[in-house]
């Protein structure tokens, strides 16, 4: 059971609070946020998704830039909690269609309606939007998708007022479009997240991708929908029936949401599902086969003199020039005594920004968007406060780098066909499809 539960801006602003016990003290909001903003325990700069102050237990998880808090001063299962608030993020956006600071505080009504049938005096009763369609019969007050952050999850695939295959993330699944009528419409997004450490010479030594298919249905009357992948997928280790072809897809292992049914899954890889509304995973999957990374990060760092040395970063996307990737950041700790870095772009480059965070001793590089196929290198002079012992390897690095690849997957795992039920021969519902790949831990040791 939990006391109350929060939502805070990134400025610490409450947006959305709610008691259900009045066992917690009513200043815990601002507490928390202090607490998190300047935290410094432990050697850490962020503080844990779960911390304990004079008795309370805060939660929290950060999602889209707000933060989703629940205390308590009982002793329950922190990741019962975590998961509650993950649910409860995901109940609230597939209503709102947009989960924002705005659209939040547009639609104050429908959350605290929703939160008091999710939550009844600390206890959870259900985080299903397929259940809460029963009760909660408010309809949101859409917010315009196109005032979105240019680079949010949403907006990566926005083009003016086009619609393309990922603003299912924009859509209310109980709002209907304007003049009445409900659009027919299912999203399926293939999105992976995936791991790899370089070693100093460049060879993977650790590589894994963790993917999940989300679907959002948008469909009248629930009909039962078949999606087929690979032919050639294979799950296990031990499954050889088709990892004697070069191109097999390998997943180490897999679960399937309780929609799911697995009839024949086993002859030809399909799924078969009714799907709940809302938006839910298929299916999640994990793969440590060996699979071609999209980014080489190639460094070099030496002395240059006297209490100077020079650092050369190369980043080479090695994926189709057909795809571009976005909001790219590297990063490189600095030895200790770095107190002035002066950065070096080539020529002619556009949508870079460099900086040296001082505080915690670091380079940073951020870039726009990296076509595929393309190189970027960038030059930085350090200056030393006094002379380093020992090797200057040892004391800079490693390298990491977050970025976001649209309509990209390095697991090669594909939706062959999307097959609706036909309720009537007119009836032909738009079906969309997207594959996007994140870096979770994306590490190249110097």
């Amino acid at each position: 059971m939990i006391s109350q539960f929060f939502v805070l801006s990134q400025r610490g602003d409450n947006i959305v609070f709610r008691d259900y016990r009045g066992e917690v003290q009513k200043g815990s909001a601002e507490i928390f946020f202090r607490k998190v903003k300047f935290w410094k325990e432990d050697g850490e700069e962020e503080a844990p998704p779960v911390f304990n102050v004079d008795g309370v237990n805060y939660f929290h998880v950060k999602v889209v830039g707000l933060l989703f808090v629940a205390t308590t001063r009982a002793n329950v299962s922190p990741s019962l909690v975590l998961e509650l608030l993950q649910r409860i993020a995901r109940v609230i956006k597939d209503y709102l269609g947009v989960l924002n600071e705005d659209s939040l505080r547009k639609n104050f009504v429908l959350v605290y309606e929703l939160l008091d049938e999710v939550i009844d005096f600390g206890y959870v009763q259900t985080t299903s939007t397929e259940l809460l369609k029963s009760y909660v019969f408010n309809e949101p007050l859409v917010v315009d998708a196109a005032r979105l952050q240019p680079m949010s999850p949403a907006a990566i695939f926005m083009q003016g007022t086009k619609r393309m295959p990922g603003t299912a993330v924009t859509k209310s699944v109980v709002a209907n479009e304007p003049g009445g009528r409900k659009r027919e419409e299912i999203f399926v997004d293939i999105i992976e997240k995936i791991s790899v450490t370089f070693s100093s010479s460049g060879y993977i030594l650790t590589s894994e991708i963790d993917g999940t298919i989300q679907m959002k249905s948008y469909l009248s009357g629930n009909p039962e929908i078949k999606l087929a992948l690979n032919e050639d997928l294979s799950i296990g280790r031990g499954d050889y029936r088709s990892s004697f072809g070069s191109g097999a897809v390998i997943l180490d292992d897999c679960n399937f949401h309780e929609s799911v049914r697995l009839d024949n899954f086993d002859l030809d890889r399909t799924l078969t599902l009714v799907p709940p509304d809302g938006e839910f995973p298929v299916m999640n999957y994990r793969m440590t086969q060996e699979f071609k990374p999209p980014f080489r990060i190639n460094t070099l760092i030496e002395e240059a003199g006297a209490l100077k040395a020079e650092v050369i970063l190369k980043v080479s996307a090695e994926f189709p020039s057909s795809v571009t990737a976005n909001t790219i950041i590297v990063q490189m700790p600095l030895p200790k005594y770095t107190t002035r870095v002066n950065f070096e772009l080539e020529p002619g480059a556009l949508g870079q920004t460099t900086d040296f965070k001082e505080a915690n001793r670091r380079l940073e590089w951020a870039l726009k968007k990296i076509v595929g196929g393309s190189e970027h290198t960038l030059r930085a002079k350090l200056t030393f406060s006094q002379e380093l012992h020992g090797n200057i390897t040892k004391e800079a690095g490693p390298v990491s780098m977050t970025f976001t690849i649209p309509m990209y997957n390095a697991s090669r795992l594909q939706v062959k066909y999307l097959q609706i039920a036909k309720k009537s021969s007119t009836y032909n519902p738009y079906r969309w499809v997207r594959y996007v790949t994140q870096a979770n831990s994306y590490v190249a040791r110097i």
